[in-house]
């Protein structure tokens, strides 16, 4: 099995080659067909957050990640073997041959918030790609069939971007859809931005307007049906999102999470309105907190989605035939590569390893 894996903080992946494994237990072994590099991976690659304000950067190592580790948490495979204790009635309607999207926001399956059906929110992750391998491998195990999602039909290359990107904007857009009757405003064009402004229209939404400093990425959005966009660097970028949203702005969802990027959100919000934060760009936050209440504004964090949200999304991208965002397919053995273009801004929509 080749794999490539961080074996330091800021140094190119390692190229592996060991035994494939076999599945024990509830495992399942899947043959990779495409693997999305996330901005979340830069995070892991790098080796951890920056919190602002002179604070010391959250270190992987604190957060429990440890190296050496393949990273890939939107995986698609064909499933290969199950492990000698996968029952017939633990596969539903899977079987070996079956194309399959992996859920990688695991938890330890035991507490009460696992058990309530949100293991991304766990105190114990396992999370695939993070905590535990993941699909920038030819092949990888999965603990348990109920974390594969049969992609009956789907593309695997387009479709493995929905384990991350999908999940968490179809999580966050669903914290708004109170709001979905006027123009929502979406920070970032990236990835992410892109599958939000797919699924808000599939979800019924009126539209957003779509901040982003990258000119290409603005073009991008308008194409994929952005109502209008701002560029976030302009001096009047305020001024430009009152004026393109024609009333009172209720929501914005910020997906870059940086101090100027939720400072433009903060600010361009009515009264009673709402700030969703997905990105994990890093520092810290520079709004006034008296206007937090005056402006009784709800400022709420959004990480990524449950499994049940994954299946609801897939179920929606079958019925409103949505179309998938951009992806830029590489080989497995440009990773590197791929990390590199995205940690310098030039991709458009997801690059997608391919093995």
């Amino acid at each position: 099995m080749k794999s490539f894996m961080v074996a330091e903080f800021n140094a190119p992946l390692k190229e592996v080659d060991q035994p494939t494994p076999q599945p024990t237990g509830s495992q399942v072994l899947i043959k990779v067909k495409a693997a999305g590099v996330c901005h979340s991976d830069l995070h892991i690659w790098e080796g951890g957050y920056d919190l602002g304000h002179g604070r010391k950067p959250l270190s992987l190592k604190d957060r429990g990640v440890s190296l050496p580790r393949t990273m890939g948490h939107e995986s698609v495979g064909e499933i290969v073997a199950f492990g000698p204790d996968v029952k017939a009635s633990d596969t539903g309607d899977l079987k070996i041959g079956d194309v399959a999207l992996v859920y990688p926001w695991i938890g330890c399956g035991k507490c009460a918030t696992c058990l309530a059906g949100d293991e991304n929110m766990c105190l114990k992750p396992a999370s695939l790609g993070v905590y535990c391998d993941g699909g920038y491998a030819d092949h990888m195990t999965v603990p348990n069939p109920r974390y594969l999602l049969n992609l009956r039909g789907l593309d695997p290359v387009t479709a493995a971007p929905y384990a991350c990107s999908g999940v968490t904007t179809y999580s966050a857009l669903k914290k708004v859809e109170a709001d979905f009757g006027s123009p929502i405003v979406i920070i970032g064009a990236g990835g992410l931005g892109l599958m939000a402004l797919s699924l808000l229209k599939a979800m019924g939404g009126k539209g957003a307007i779509v901040v982003d400093i990258d000119a290409r990425k603005r073009e991008a959005a308008e194409q994929a049906g952005a109502l209008a966009t701002v560029d976030g660097g302009a001096a009047d970028a305020l001024e430009q999102l009152a004026q393109k949203a024609g009333g009172p702005i209720r929501a914005v969802i910020d997906l870059v999470g940086n101090a100027k990027t939720t400072q433009l959100g903060f600010d361009c919000l009515s009264k009673g309105g709402k700030l969703v934060i997905v990105g994990l760009f890093g520092g810290g936050a520079t709004f006034a907190l008296p206007l937090i209440p005056i402006k009784a504004l709800t400022i709420q964090g959004s990480y990524v989605g449950n499994l049940r949200e994954t299946e609801e999304l897939l179920d929606l991208v079958r019925s409103k035939k949505i179309a998938p965002i951009p992806v830029t397919p590489m080989p497995l053995a440009k990773a590197n590569v791929a990390l590199v273009e995205l940690q310098k801004g030039r991709l458009v929509g997801r690059a997608v390893l391919t093995p």
